[in-house]
């Protein structure tokens, strides 16, 4: 006797998976490349050892800024490309949604769930009594509002990182000493972008991957798909709109 395939929903297309594994492996490269291009001694996380040993992998620093360079503008180039294709289909609509901030009920899900994560549901839900609250967690669209909150530091220290790398690059070729301080403030800038987004990615990371809870979502970067009981546990607004209509 064989067991029916448990239901399921659509959540990623196969353009949507591509650029999310692309985007990963580029900002590994990045991040590792770019950690390796320090200079100032008290500021290398890895100790000095690392920035040789890449140096050494790759040449020389100069050998090294370039690759950095290349994939950067690499990945660039993709997702501007990305960005043309699918604007309407993919861009806009991941937009809207990861703007679709609704204060009082998104405010509510990142107590909840931040106490839910530390103490568990029984607590939590004890917790927040004197708030008025219950202790189920307010429905949730396609993306949930951590996501959401994610999504928007994401995107804003992408933005960073683009508008300094390429001032840090126009001052290699075409800026003159006029420019040598907003390209000194652009460095500080870059790193600090660095910084802030690699955090966001390692919530992610841990949330995605990790969390056993949240693992359905991680195999669905693969498959593109979703358990229904899934999505309507944790996205239930969604569910309740792609129910109907998933192929």
């Amino acid at each position: 006797m064989t067991t029916a395939p448990e239901p399921s929903l659509r959540r990623h297309t196969p353009a949507g998976i591509f650029m999310h594994w692309f985007n990963a492996a580029c900002w590994l490269f990045l991040l590792f490349t770019g950690l390796g291009l320090i200079d100032n001694p008290e500021l290398r996380p890895f100790g000095p050892g690392y920035p040789a040993v890449l140096r050494t992998l790759f040449g020389n620093g100069g050998n090294l800024l370039l690759a950095h360079w290349l994939v950067a503008l690499l990945w660039l180039a993709v997702w501007a490309g990305f960005i043309a294709i699918y604007l309407t289909r993919h861009v806009i609509p991941f937009l809207r949604q990861v703007a679709a901030i609704e204060f009082k009920r998104d405010l509510e899900w990142m107590l909840k769930k931040q106490l839910q994560m530390m103490v568990g549901y029984k607590l939590m839900a004890r917790l927040v009594r004197p708030l008025g609250w219950d202790g189920r967690l307010p429905e949730q669209e396609y993306y949930n509002a951590g996501q959401k909150l994610a999504a928007q530091g994401i995107i804003a220290g992408a933005l960073a990182l683009v508008a300094t790398g390429l001032m840090m690059l126009a001052s290699k070729y075409v800026l003159g000493p006029g420019w040598t301080v907003l390209v000194q403030w652009s460095i500080t800038l870059h790193y600090l972008a660095a910084l802030f987004t690699t955090v966001l990615l390692l919530v992610h990371v841990y949330m995605a991957a990790i969390s056993s809870e949240e693992r359905p979502a991680f195999v669905s970067m693969f498959t593109g798909r979703v358990p229904a009981d899934y999505a309507r546990h944790h996205h239930k607004l969604w569910h309740d709109q792609a129910a109907g209509g998933d192929a």
